[in-house]
């Protein structure tokens, strides 16, 4: 037996849609270190928003790390999560994110104390390290791409 929708639901959805579309197009709120506020979303497109949005420098920061970890890990998976993008592999959990503070761009790797070398960045949690990013430094695309292929076959964070 068909499954019958009423009009009334289907304008609902077609204003919730609408919502959802104008929330995405409205330029995100900067919080406290210019972190861009973008709503939790699963895919590529709230990810894009969220580098979009980056300030100044660290957008270009955000391109490039958005770049070699699609190059070094095809089809992996992306999503805004507590106003960061993620980055995982499907079934297994999430294994990097990156966020904005004031003066340099912060990526966790969540097993980065498995990862050989060992990112430098120091975390309260025993397994997370991390990787600081500021205005002036020279990205060692080699090495960080080396970690997201180390990260992205470990276990990852199940958020």
């Amino acid at each position: 037996m068909a499954k019958r929708t009423s009009k009334k639901s289907a304008k609902v959805g077609r204003r919730g849609d609408k919502a959802a579309a104008k929330r995405v197009a409205a330029k995100p709120k900067l919080l406290a270190g210019g972190n861009p506020q973008i709503a939790k979303a699963d895919g590529d497109a709230p990810v894009r928003a969220y580098i979009a949005a980056m300030p100044g420098w660290k957008r270009d920061v955000g391109r490039r790390l958005d770049a070699l970890i699609g190059r070094t890990v095809p089809g992996v998976r992306k999503a805004v999560k507590w106003n960061s993008p993620f980055y995982g592999v499907e079934g297994q959990g999430w294994f990097l994110a990156f966020h904005c503070l004031t003066k340099y761009v912060k990526v966790a790797f969540f097993r980065g104390r498995s990862l050989r070398p060992v990112p430098p960045g120091e975390s309260r949690n025993k397994y997370t390290r991390y990787l600081d990013i500021h205005e002036d430094d020279q990205l060692d695309e080699v090495q960080f791409a080396d970690w997201v292929k180390q990260a992205s076959q470990l276990p990852g964070e199940r958020l």
